[in-house]
């Protein structure tokens, strides 16, 4: 029995690394991706190699398992354990060295599959395998999984990839390994681990030969075949895929290969999916560099959810294709393969790197786009039997047997995957919450096995056995082999403490489920409506999250913007939703609503709602942390901010009729209303826009919104909008009184305040002209939280459909604007998330209108304003916005959200407009 008090005491001490125990922590890394959660002991978060070292060295002293993880995306169990978990992601990330000449890359254990081949990429190279997470999966993860992916068609899995390994043993044992001709120079426990091995090759060599699946997808079981001498005794590849049972990876040597200069898209439609598995022979002999398949189930379902709809209909007709890519150095090299696959087919050649890009991501995110049931119906698709892998010469015939299969099991199931490689994926409706249906689970577990050893394949084509798959080993591998890989793991670890009950003598498949036998979705009362399509409650709105990660993405779109500043696992829209589940759970958080763990990590969040469309899910975190603020301040006191930032539009009405006093009196008392002292706040105008409004057009009537915002600090914007309006030939009035959205009281879980404001503006508002909203935050009010505060109320609905942006008014009544020039559009969150910036991108298509990726400004809000956030608001805004903004140094910048344009005037000194500015100066 583990002493952990002492244990964590000695870790603390002992390492210069993050040691973590507390509950918070146990609780994120309670569950990966997979069905398995199993709360672990604590987490270390090591800044140097040598505190791995060290932390290895205390957990042997006291008999701790030991558990590497990687970015926590495994599917088969075997990211989650009972010990202490070492995460290597936020410290140890960095792309060591890429020799171009000798096309090796050094990288540490935390570094992550896209940064490595961004730096590839550089000396036209690229590391060939990249899984459907590349944007966040580590390398060391990779090296544990033996990971593949779409190209590793082009150049193998990453056992094939993998050059020498540094390594440490439970034992404390370290050294480099790799391919090995003599054991000559080699002594102590090195000598010792070596000699076993090959007495294990050469005892079990062919058996070894002769029972390894001859198919290129072989990811279960130890690597045995490479210690054969045929091999080069090669020790490192022969650890890839052990899945951190037998050793720590420290830092890795990485071969790499030439990336085509050119790549084309081949999609080509079929009747079903087994016709897209039989083309597939024919189409390897074309040379593609991967082969993916998808069938009619993803695309209905992403259809259902009305989800990627215009890439959809890049797709040719069918109910199954096959993506196939092309490289060359030219074109024309990359054309020619892609001609000869289309040949004798139907499907669409594509060459516009977007297009390409926008398929492709129907390919890594359909899955788990439509991993959730719509409505009632239940249990939803989840992995459980998700990679096997086969001949692709034979993937037509496995498919049907594999789909008659499903069905004489009464399961539905989506059918996708690596068919260029025969790897299959496939998630299925199984019913893992009651005792009957993890029963007849397990019945097809056993039978789905049998088929893959039928047809010679291997039970993990990609995602590894973990605990999934381990049970069902002796079905592919019989008693001899399963014998030569515990003696394999013993070599390395006698005591049995790497990661334990996973992949050899597993825990059984049906244990340690997240769910387990007869649970059920809990239910708890909230403030806040959750009710969408996979259906009602907050307990079920937190299973969203299934864990695939995308939210530690490092690069691209807007999520999350607090993980990519921390590195923090609890920061993540991931890590968040964990805490939330186990919250609920009350097994490790044990004070609910009051938990501290849970405020820390929501406080974190700057409620940019880039999940809401960026995860495909669309886990909705800033709902989530309104929610739970607003049960956690019913037993504790506000900050400061809550009474000057979240009420600003209670008090903003009375400081604007003394603008000079109010403004003096702001910044005298910053330090007291908690506000960062470097900050400069926003200052009241000396006269409000509703004070000098006046109309006296006639045309169409429009409603503008005068928000709080652009009322009292910024009503010139307000007047632009009014002058633009008119010249549109509308009729613009105000609301009947000013109100506002109560956007701020958001942030600090004020849903009471929030419903009354809201309650004033349905009755200020009510009629049936168009609104035109100015302030992207007061509009996703109206779209979002109007319908979760008042869900039975028709005037809400009618509000919500009445309510247009800007552009999105102006153009539908097909007004062109005369604006000329260079403007950087920067997308505030909210509009980014739940409409776009498509109306304005198609209103300045005459100009030279630049987009970048410039994700959250860091400001969102009163989060950059509070102290305690300020460097994170920084660090945020200087990851994509601040860079974006330094490329195009003469264009006018244009930003909409009034946070937004706080936080770029105060860091980059540069003015902004807002689209209503933009316009009224063109009229002139």
């Amino acid at each position: 029995m583990v002493d952990v008090q002492r244990l964590a005491q000695a870790l603390g001490q002992q390492t210069n690394g993050e040691v973590r125990f507390d509950d918070g922590a146990r609780a994120v890394y309670s569950a990966d991706a997979s069905n398995y959660r199993q709360v672990p002991l604590g987490v270390v978060l090591p800044r140097k190699i040598d505190d791995i070292v060290a932390a290895l060295a205390v957990c042997r002293e006291h008999g701790a398992p030991v558990l590497a993880r990687g970015g926590g995306t495994a599917q088969s169990g075997q990211g989650v354990n009972v010990g202490v978990v070492i995460d290597c992601s936020k410290y140890l990330h960095r792309v060591l060295s890429v020799d171009a000449q000798a096309r090796i890359a050094r990288v540490e254990p935390g570094a992550v599959c896209d940064a490595l081949r961004d730096a590839a990429e550089r000396e036209g190279l690229t590391f060939a395998p990249d899984p459907a997470t590349h944007s966040r999966c580590t390398l060391g993860g990779m090296i544990g999984n033996n990971s593949c992916g779409p190209h590793s068609l082009m150049a193998g899995k990453t056992v094939e990839n993998t050059e020498r390994l540094e390594v440490l043993t439970y034992d404390g044992a370290r050294f480099w390994c790799g391919p090995t001709k003599s054991f000559d120079g080699l002594g102590g426990r090195q000598l010792e681990i070596y000699t076993r091995l090959r007495s294990i090759a050469d005892q079990y060599g062919d058996l070894i030969r002769s029972r390894f699946p001859k198919i290129k997808r072989r990811v279960s079981g130890y690597n045995l075949d490479q210690l054969l001498p045929e091999n080069g005794f090669n020790v490192a590849r022969a650890l890839v895929g052990s899945e951190g049972t037998c050793a720590l990876t420290l830092e890795a040597e990485l071969s790499l290969v030439a990336s085509p200069r050119e790549r084309v898209l081949v999609v080509l439609g079929f009747v079903d999916i087994f016709a897209a598995g039989d083309a597939v022979p024919r189409l390897l002999a074309s040379g593609p560099i991967a082969c993916e398949g998808l069938d009619h189930s993803i695309i209905g379902g992403l259809r259902e959810r009305r989800l990627a709809l215009d890439d959809i209909a890049l797709l040719p007709p069918g109910n199954a294709w096959l993506m196939l890519e092309f490289g060359g150095a030219t074109r024309e090299e990359a054309r020619a393969g892609a001609h000869a696959a289309l040949a004798g087919f139907s499907g669409v050649l594509i060459d516009d790197r977007a297009r390409m890009a926008r398929l492709w991501s129907i390919r890594e995110t359909g899955a788990s786009a439509t991993a959730l049931a719509l409505g009632a119906r239940a249990p939803d698709p989840i992995v459980g039997w998700e990679d096997a892998a086969v001949d692709p010469l034979r993937i037509g015939d496995y498919l049907r047997e594999f789909s008659a299969l499903v069905g004489r099991f009464g399961y539905r199931t989506s059918i996708y995957g690596h068919f260029g490689d025969g790897c299959v994926h496939a998630r299925l409706d199984f019913d893992l919450k009651s005792r009957a249906g993890i029963a007849h689970w397990r019945g097809f577990l056993g039978e789905a096995a049998a088929l893959v050893v039928k047809y010679g394949g291997s039970l993990s084509g990609e995602h590894g056995d973990g605990q999934a798959k381990a049970e069902f080993l002796p079905v592919m591998f019989g008693p001899e082999l399963m014998q030569a890989f515990r003696e394999f793991k013993a070599a390395w670890d006698p005591a049995g403490r790497m990661n334990p009950g996973k992949l050899i003598d597993a825990r059984r498949a049906d244990q340690d489920l997240r769910w387990g036998e007869d649970s059920k979705t809990i239910t708890i009362a909230s403030t806040l409506a959750f009710r969408s399509e996979i259906g009602d409650g907050f307990g079920r709105e937190l299973e969203r999250c299934i864990g695939m990660g995308k939210c530690r993405a490092e690069k691209g779109g807007t999520m999350c913007p607090s993980y990519r500043a921390t590195r923090e696992e609890r920061y993540s829209t991931r890590g968040r939703a964990r805490l939330l589940s186990e919250m609920l759970r009350g097994e490790v958080i044990t004070d609910g609503w009051s938990s501290e763990p849970v405020k820390d990590a929501l406080e974190w969040c700057l409620a940019c709602k880039g999940c809401a469309s960026d995860c495909p899910t669309h886990t909705d975190m800033a709902a989530y942390k309104a929610e739970f603020l607003s049960h956690y301040y019913e037993t504790h006191l506000r900050p400061r901010q809550a009474h000057l930032m979240g009420r600003i539009g209670q008090w903003a009405p009375y400081a604007s009729l003394v603008p000079g006093l109010a403004n003096v009196a702001a910044n005298w008392g910053k330090r007291f209303a908690g506000i960062a002292p470097q900050r400069s706040l926003p200052k009241f105008a000396a006269r409000t826009f509703r004070s000098s409004f006046s109309s006296g057009k006639m045309g169409e009537r429009v409603v503008l919104f005068d928000d709080t915002f652009n009322n009292h600090f910024r009503p010139q914007t307000a007047a632009a909008a009014q002058r633009v309006l008119e010249a549109a030939g509308c009729a613009v009035e105000l609301p009947a009184a000013h109100v506002c959205c109560g956007r701020p009281y958001y942030d600090f879980g004020m849903l009471g305040q929030a419903r009354g404001a809201l309650e004033r503006v349905l009755e200020v508002l009510e009629g049936d002209a168009p609104i035109v909203v100015l302030e992207p935050g007061c509009l996703s009010v109206f779209r979002k939280e109007l319908a979760q505060l008042f869900p039975r109320d028709p005037r809400a609905a009618r509000l919500a459909n009445r309510t247009r942006s800007l552009a999105e008014f102006l153009q539908e009544r097909d007004f062109t604007p005369k604006v000329e020039g260079e403007v950087m559009l920067h997308g505030h969150c909210h509009q980014k998330a739940l409409w776009g910036t498509k109306a304005e991108r198609a209103l300045l298509a005459g100009l030279d209108l630049k987009t970048p990726d410039s994700g959250c400004c860091g400001m969102s809000g009163s989060f950059g304003y509070r102290p305690e956030f300020y460097d994170a608001s920084l660090r945020i805004a200087g990851l994509e916005l601040l860079p974006a903004l330094e490329r195009v140094p003469k264009a006018r910048v244009l930003a909409d959200g009034f946070s937004c344009r706080e936080q770029i005037e105060g860091l980059s000194g540069r003015p902004t407009l807002h689209l209503a500015e933009l316009l009224s100066a063109s009229l002139r």
